[in-house]
């Protein structure tokens, strides 16, 4: 094992989790930018690249929505037009490392944060991407969690994770919460806590 900060550590049955690190999150110029998001990604290189060396899988999720979504403002949500389908800002940062596959979530319009499932718009009902099958099929056991935002689908993301019964690890230096509300951050951290994930400032 390769140690990458206190507690942290990368082999064979870890797999890092880079979230949504696109260029409408951590861009100053995205629609919807996260204080500080693109401070977050030479740290998040360096973890790509210890998990590497270790033989840890690196997964990438990435928001992929229709022009027209519930997710959407104008269209009965709550957040702005983002990472519209093969747009710029749909895009990975181009000064983040990508080394491993991609699960892009919401091409259909389905609503949902985590990127182990989205929700259905018709009926409710949450359906797993191929995220799980992916780790399964390496054998993953611990996840290590980054990108944005810290209180959406990061926090998403680990939630399911720790439902899915992955040991799992938030390093906070290598996300940034976009605060909707005021306090989102730490409500955030306290529920990944709360649900048994490793959360380390």
């Amino acid at each position: 094992m390769t140690a990458t900060a206190p507690d942290v550590r990368f082999d064979e049955h870890t797999a890092l989790v880079v979230v949504d690190v696109q260029n409408d999150f951590a861009d100053p110029g995205g629609n919807l930018y996260v204080d500080e998001g693109d401070q977050i990604i030479s740290t998040i290189n360096r973890l790509v690249a210890a998990a590497r060396e270790a033989g840890a899988a690196v997964v990438y999720t990435q928001d992929w929505h229709p022009e027209t979504t519930p997710h959407f403002e104008k269209d009965g949500g709550i957040w702005p037009v983002h990472c519209v389908t093969d747009s710029w800002g749909a895009q990975l940062h181009r000064d983040l490392e990508v080394d491993g596959p991609i699960i892009r979530k919401g091409a259909r319009g389905e609503d949902g944060y985590s990127g182990f499932t989205t929700r259905d718009v018709g009926t409710g009902e949450d359906q797993p991407t191929e995220l799980q099958a992916l780790l399964q099929a390496r054998g993953i056991s611990d996840l290590v969690v980054v990108g944005l935002a810290q209180d959406v689908c990061v926090k998403e993301t680990v939630l399911d994770a720790r439902r899915l019964g992955y040991a799992t690890t938030v390093l906070l230096d290598a996300t940034r919460p976009v605060n909707l509300e005021a306090g989102d951050d730490q409500r955030a951290v306290d529920a990944m806590i709360q649900a048994g994930a490793d959360v380390h400032s």
